[in-house]
């Protein structure tokens, strides 16, 4: 996700489930099964040991990796035995009166009476969870609606549609109004939103475009990080379109259209073909992965990583119906300037480069 990792980095990258306000797995129960126990399925053994528990939230909550015993995730009708170890994990939801109204300086791209598109600043937390219970975007949405009288006692019906990690920037759209909510939540959920991102990622691609098609879900073991599963038994279907913008021999400028919005799924989805995020801590690029070993070069690499202390990653264009007009809408938004100037840096590097090869070509 696996350094230590805050509730909000778990957010998808670049999108999680539309209108899932959710935190970080926690555990909630952890339990050895007990000497002579009978042979019984886990979801019924859970039924019984869990307050308020019912057949469908188990067996969701095991579908999603949830429960894990003996360290792997195991299906429904696992049977479990004595000596077994069971760890349950739940994804709590912040109280609604956890929200409060904070005064936060939104940059707002567009607003009308239904819904707004706002153009979110690296390290900011999108919802209130644990440990960030105020400055997230959703503390400062409550503050701009109340200005305009809108009802936000119910911010999971009228509020965030979909998230972008804490230091992911760019476009987010907000629903005013619990009819939008309902119409924009359903164009996620059906794929028919459009949205392109620029990042910044490890290596030289070999193709000039391409798509990576491979499940997404959540680590086996480090339940605070993503993980893909090309097998495709365990996650989520999740695609990704990419496609070359420009090239800087180590490291490439790419454009990236999803499909689907899984957590983190550009983040992982790039880390398994082999060229994480450019500074993504969670996902291994944070270090020199490709490039020289020489001394200039890894003290101009430090020097893009200080002024751009977070993954490259920046929701730029958002394309949505409107839920009352059913006008088609696009948005677009700038790269921010500290993922501005690492790029502008890596285009003078690679420039140097290419001058001095041409230099010692003509000496020849």
């Amino acid at each position: 996700m696996a350094e230590d990792i805050e509730q909000e980095d778990i957010w998808e990258d670049d999108e999680p489930e539309q209108n899932e306000i959710s935190t970080a797995p926690v555990e909630r129960m952890r339990f050895v099964a007990e000497k002579g126990l009978a042979p019984l399925r886990i979801d019924k053994h859970l039924m019984k040991r869990l307050e308020g528990a019912t057949r469908n939230k188990v067996q969701q909550a095991l579908d999603e990796g949830h429960i894990l015993v003996n360290g792997s995730v195991v299906k429904a009708n696992y049977k479990i035995k004595p000596g077994d170890e069971v760890v349950v994990f739940e994804t709590r939801k912040a109280e609604l009166n956890e929200v409060l109204p904070e005064y936060i300086p939104l940059e707002i791209a567009y607003e009308d009476k239904d819904m707004m598109i706002v153009n979110k600043p690296a390290g900011m937390v999108v919802h209130p969870g644990c440990g960030n219970y105020t400055g997230t975007l959703v503390n400062g949405l409550a503050y701009h609606l109340e200005q305009e009288h809108v009802d936000t006692h119910d911010l999971y019906r009228v509020g965030l549609v979909h998230r972008i990690d804490k230091d992911t920037t760019g476009l987010v759209v907000i629903a005013k109004t619990e009819s939008a909510m309902t119409n924009l939540s359903a164009q996620f959920k059906k794929h028919t939103v459009y949205r392109r991102y620029i990042a910044l990622v490890w290596g030289d691609m070999e193709e000039d475009e391409g798509t990576v098609h491979v499940n997404v879900g959540r680590h086996l073991r480090f339940r605070k990080i993503m993980d893909t599963f090309p097998e495709g038994d365990y996650g989520k279907d999740a695609i990704t379109h990419y496609k070359v913008l420009e090239r800087f021999n180590y490291v490439t400028l790419l454009e990236l259209r999803l499909e689907t919005g899984r957590t983190h799924q550009i983040r992982v989805h790039m880390k398994h073909i082999g060229h994480p995020l450019f500074n993504d801590a969670t996902y291994g690029g944070d270090r020199i992965i490709k490039g020289t070993v020489f001394t200039k070069y890894k003290q101009f690499v430090e020097n893009c990583f200080k002024i751009l202390p977070r993954h490259a990653l920046h929701a730029k264009e958002l394309g949505v119906v409107h839920p009352v007009t059913g006008e088609s809408m696009r948005f677009d938004s700038n790269l921010p300037d500290d993922m501005a100037q690492v790029i502008e840096k890596w285009r003078t590097y690679t420039s140097g480069m290419t001058k001095q090869l041409k230099e010692k070509l003509d000496k020849k």
